[in-house]
């Protein structure tokens, strides 16, 4: 098949025939690992997204666009599955992103929406967002509780997410979950496209043996059964609201990962054990330091609670004179609530790339540090170079933390994974030094990033602040879980050295002010 006969193919076709003709082309070029082929998607795809698609063709073009981004990513000469910076994996996730949040995906088949977010979830998974990866999996699942590669994959990704865990009773349980979910994907009744996923099977059915091999999987299932059951609180508001953090996954525990879970109903994890030289000090700073993140984003998931949930105007909202501007504009304690909940946890990744700087010694000028820099050398014309430490560091919870940071736009680093990055940095840009207008949604509203006010639905800004909340909180679960690698890591390569052992005390509830 040559460039001409392609394009003769799609010509006069209609929207939906050019989409599957590149889909075919794309596939070609997969089984003969043609770059030719590929190049040549790539053009067709730019010349039926120069069309005014209809939503569910736009979605379908973006999965297409991903495809033959993962081509180009299976026939790149040198590949390190270390590597941090993976460009065509980058592309991926961005174009898989954009078939998702198009008002079309769901106007596509059901199976369709698994593939795409199966595929999202597998590139997450694979650059070490596993925390993101399983909430997509689930989601993929709830659409087809047989789709196979879902539930493998799932497994797979929780089997790796144990082996992060300082917590061996947590990995128990997570290893418990991925067996099951593993069985699930080897299954008679699961439901695989074609039959060239006889590949993916057999991976599917090594990790079972694995896993196998590393625990009683029978008798830490009877244990779990055996377990007490944990209550949600003392008063039903406590119990609503704890039930609320569990069903959006919101706990600072990586057992709320396998979902509703009473026993996950606490922020449980903190940093694990650390090993300091004697002369720097009788405390970590970095100790302290996570406590008042850990700390932030519990008070941040709260008042983000109240603000949704307020069914009235509080008291102090009464007799404060303000102006009726004519575009039904939202004035409440409740959404200053949401507003300072969206400030809250979007400054927790900032304090993030303070704490690597000072744990990992990275040497960046602390005027000079953000979350979206923190990886790069600190000098030289964009496009930095990343840090050569971190080109193949074998960490992945924290290789995972650095692409959580591609979700951020800054003007040197515009590169992104997040379709939306550019418009949350307006958002958090107008929060925080100008201008940002919550509206019910009963006027029509622009936003011009540009101008002195920025404005945005309430319900929307709603939505943008609980992904933010959800991300927060994967990154602070990453943070801990790279320390606890990286101490790993040095007790490795230093070998036995003696130590003094200092336990710490909790905090409890009620010395709290």
């Amino acid at each position: 098949m040559d460039r001409a006969t392609a394009e003769l193919k799609i010509a006069g076709l209609s929207d939906a025939e050019s989409l599957n003709r590149i889909g075919m082309l794309i596939d070609a070029a997969w089984d003969g690992k043609s770059p030719h082929f590929t190049d040549q998607a790539f053009a067709l795809l730019d010349e039926v997204e120069g069309r005014a698609l209809s939503p569910d063709l736009a979605a379908l073009a973006q999965y297409f666009r991903a495809n033959a981004w993962a081509n180009r990513e299976l026939m790149r000469a040198t590949s390190n599955v270390w590597s941090w910076e993976q460009p065509e994996c980058q592309e991926q996730i961005l174009s898989l992103r954009r078939a998702v949040r198009n008002d079309g995906f769901q106007q596509l088949p059901k199976l369709r929406q698994c593939q795409i977010l199966t595929n999202l979830a597998n590139q997450l998974d694979k650059i070490g967002r596993f925390i993101e990866a399983v909430e997509i999996y689930d989601r993929a699942l709830s659409l087809n509780p047989r789709f196979g590669m879902a539930h493998g994959n799932r497994g797979v990704a929780f089997s790796h997410y144990a082996r992060s865990l300082y917590d061996g009773g947590h990995a128990g349980y997570m290893l418990v979950t991925a067996h099951e979910a593993l069985t699930s994907a080897l299954a008679t009744d699961a439901l695989y496209e074609s039959p060239h996923y006889q590949e993916a099977q057999r991976a599917f059915m090594e990790e079972t043996k694995t896993i196998e091999k590393r625990v009683d999987v029978n008798a830490l299932r009877e244990e779990i059964a055996a377990a007490k059951q944990y209550g949600l609180g003392e008063s039903a508001e406590e119990r609503r609201y704890r039930t609320w953090c569990l069903k959006n996954r919101l706990f600072i525990n990586p057992l709320n990962d396998l979902g509703a879970l009473h026993i996950a109903a606490c922020d449980i994890l903190t940093l694990p054990t650390l090993v300091t030289p004697v002369g720097h000090g009788l405390m970590p700073a970095v100790i302290g330091f996570f406590n008042q993140m850990k700390q932030e984003f519990v008070s941040a998931r709260y008042l983000y609670y109240e603000g949704v949930h307020a069914a009235k105007p509080h008291f102090s909202d009464r007799d404060v004179l303000l102006y009726n501007t004519l575009d039904y504009p939202v004035y409440s304690l409740a959404a200053e609530k949401i507003r300072l909940a969206s400030r809250a946890a979007y400054s927790i990744f900032d304090k993030i790339s303070f704490f690597l700087n000072d744990h990992l010694t990275l040497g960046h000028q602390l005027n000079q540090v953000s979350f979206r820099s923190v990886w790069y050398e600190p000098k030289g014309k964009p496009p930095r170079p990343l840090l050569a430490r971190f080109a193949t560091y074998p960490n992945w919870p924290l290789r995972g933390l650095f692409w959580v940071s591609k979700d951020f736009f800054e003007e040197e680093f515009r590169q992104v994974t997040e379709p939306d990055a550019e418009s949350l940095n307006e958002i958090r840009n107008h929060l925080e030094h100008k201008y940002l207008q919550l509206h019910q949604e009963m006027v029509g509203i622009t936003a011009d990033p540009q101008a002195l006010r920025y404005s945005i639905y309430r319900h929307d800004f709603e939505a943008r602040t609980l992904r933010l909340l959800k991300l927060a909180r994967a990154a602070v679960i990453h943070l801990s879980l790279s320390v606890w690698s990286e101490e790993r890591g040095r007790k490795k390569n230093n070998g036995p050295k003696r130590a003094v052992s200092m336990p710490l005390d909790v905090w409890r509830d009620e010395w709290r002010q």
